[in-house]
């Protein structure tokens, strides 16, 4: 075998024991994650449900990881729980050539419930329905023109097309169409 064969042999060895190591890795996170909820259960404060709490594990543009929670739970210090009556809803943010889109799970609210604004750099989001309440700021990975914010809102999915910007434009409220 020839030594450049070699090297690619062993190159994708080393790339499978890669995979393997990350997959261990997120095992563990999951393992640790399920065992800070049944903690945050049973540390909450006594109050009725329901309880909303994910995780979405993905791969940012830099090339890491990342794991992020969503929920109504939150996790505060050491050990102390807190309940919210507003969900943090889950989030994507994609970049794209010249737009940024941000998608949102808001089910159980209306389209008329929902109120969001944005920033150069920032969207916020917030609803109120009957039963559900949601509220979330979301940081862009990249300086957007708010105002020509697209927005739409269907089948409990708020989808938000921002156009990237040069310059500087200050803060706006989005109709949703």
């Amino acid at each position: 075998m020839s030594d450049d064969r070699k090297k690619k042999r062993r190159s994708f060895d080393d790339l499978f024991d890669e995979i393997d190591d990350l997959m261990k890795r997120f095992e563990e996170e999951f393992e640790d994650m399920e065992r800070d909820f049944e903690d945050l259960l049973k540390n909450a404060p006594a109050k009725e449900g329901p309880y909303y709490y994910g995780v979405r594990v993905y791969v940012g543009p830099d090339g890491v990881p990342h794991i992020e929670q969503f929920g109504n739970i939150k996790k505060e210090g050491r050990g102390k729980v807190i309940i919210s009556d507003e969900t943090e809803p889950m989030v994507d943010v994609m970049e794209r050539d010249d737009e940024v889109w941000v998608v949102a799970d808001l089910p159980g609210v209306d389209k008329d419930q929902i109120k969001v604004s944005a920033t150069e750099r920032t969207v916020s989001i917030r609803a109120e329905g009957d039963k559900r309440k949601y509220s979330k700021e979301v940081e862009l990975p990249a300086v957007v023109d708010p105002s020509s914010a697209k927005a739409t809102f269907k089948n409990g999915v708020l989808e938000i097309k921002f156009k990237k910007l040069q310059g500087s434009k200050g803060s706006v409220n989005i109709k949703i169409e």
